[in-house]
């Protein structure tokens, strides 16, 4: 990842600082001052998407995670970004989740987060088999224990706690 020239850097540290004490609207108003020609760094949409995301402003982080995944498509982070804002937004749901979500599965078949929560998806849809086959291929991708233990606090994963707990 590039990093923001100075003082543009600082703007941003400033804004992650705002974030991490839970003052969304601070943060903002430090992004507020990148040029726009910055704002579409990694770095810079990544705060706002968390800016967004702490506001439950799910519409306004989908716009900014798809911005991510238009201008850093080899990120996994902006394709997650997108399904769980997606997943959130006023119009959106599961099986959109789900679908944008699935074509970053091939593309990032290293990234534990992207079969979990293709998992996730599947399980709070009903679809348990489907679900199933997800979780295992996270268990792979991932550390299983620390998965399984995730796993079984996960709500999202209730139906398959069952399973899950029998594995070792």
């Amino acid at each position: 990842m590039t990093p923001l020239p100075p003082p543009h850097h600082h703007t941003l540290d400033a804004a992650i600082g705002w974030l991490g004490l839970g003052l969304p609207a601070d943060a903002q108003a430090e992004l507020d001052t990148l040029p726009p020609e910055l704002r579409r760094g990694l770095a810079p949409l990544e705060a706002q998407f968390a800016v967004h995301a702490e506001t439950l402003d799910w519409n306004a982080a989908f716009a900014v995670a798809e911005d991510c995944v238009r201008f850093h498509p080899d990120h996994p982070g902006g394709w997650i970004h997108r399904s769980y804002a997606a997943r959130r937004k006023a119009g959106g749901g599961l099986a959109e989740a789900f679908g944008l979500l699935l074509s970053a599965a091939e593309r990032f078949p290293d990234e534990v987060t992207i079969p979990y929560n293709l998992s996730c998806y599947c399980a709070q849809q009903g679809k348990l088999d489907e679900a199933w086959t997800w979780y295992r291929t996270a268990r792979e991708t991932g550390e299983p224990s620390a998965l399984r233990k995730m796993a079984l606090r996960d709500e999202d994963l209730r139906p398959l706690w069952a399973q899950i707990a029998r594995l070792a």
